[in-house]
């Protein structure tokens, strides 16, 4: 008989904290989410600005933002932590959150920002470069990604008008594309 396995803990625990942050948002009004899990300038003494600097990417907007960011999270998120190790993941998603954070405050510090695309696209990035076993070459796949990837945000960046972070999905795919290509991938 086949039975159910949490087959990806750092990936499914995200996906499941992120969604109970989302109700508790709902249910508040947005509270929750905009003192806990949005990323904006407040004094340098306060010391949830810290914890922000981590936690936005556990932050949505609404259903909407969160299930366009989690399919894509759950799709590629399980073959990277099988290939890289949980800890591995851990470290990837802290690094995106924290210098997307830092640079977000310092060039938009009266906009808030929330939600794991950053982090997504760190993924999409690293998975395009998951296939190379040497180390030493630069797979052709993850170039047409990156290229096709940021002429996207590029453009989207300049010509609409959204309230997404196309800075934050470069910086997010930039780290992971870094990251894949520095870092070994290794059993948990």
């Amino acid at each position: 008989m086949k039975r159910i396995r949490f087959n990806s803990p750092v990936i499914l625990s995200f996906a499941i904290i992120s969604g109970v942050v989302l109700a508790l948002s709902m249910m508040t009004g947005g509270m929750i989410r905009d003192t806990f899990f949005t990323c904006y300038m407040t004094s340098f003494r306060d010391p949830l600005l810290y914890l922000r600097l981590f936690t936005h990417v556990l932050g949505h907007q609404n259903l909407s933002h969160y299930t366009s960011n989690m399919m894509m999270f759950l799709l590629i998120g399980p073959i990277l932590e099988e290939k890289y190790g949980s800890k591995k993941l851990i470290e990837i998603i802290l690094i995106v959150a924290f210098v997307t954070g830092i640079i977000h405050i310092f060039l938009f510090p009266r906009m808030g920002l929330l939600g794991a695309s950053g982090v997504v696209f760190a993924f999409i990035l690293l998975a395009s470069v998951t296939g190379d076993r040497s180390g030493n070459d630069i797979p052709l796949t993850m170039i047409i990604v990156a290229v096709i990837y940021i002429g996207q945000e590029l453009y989207s960046g300049l010509v609409l008008s959204d309230n997404v972070s196309q800075l934050t999905h470069i910086i997010g795919g930039s780290i992971g594309a870094v990251y894949g290509m520095s870092v070994k991938p290794s059993r948990r």
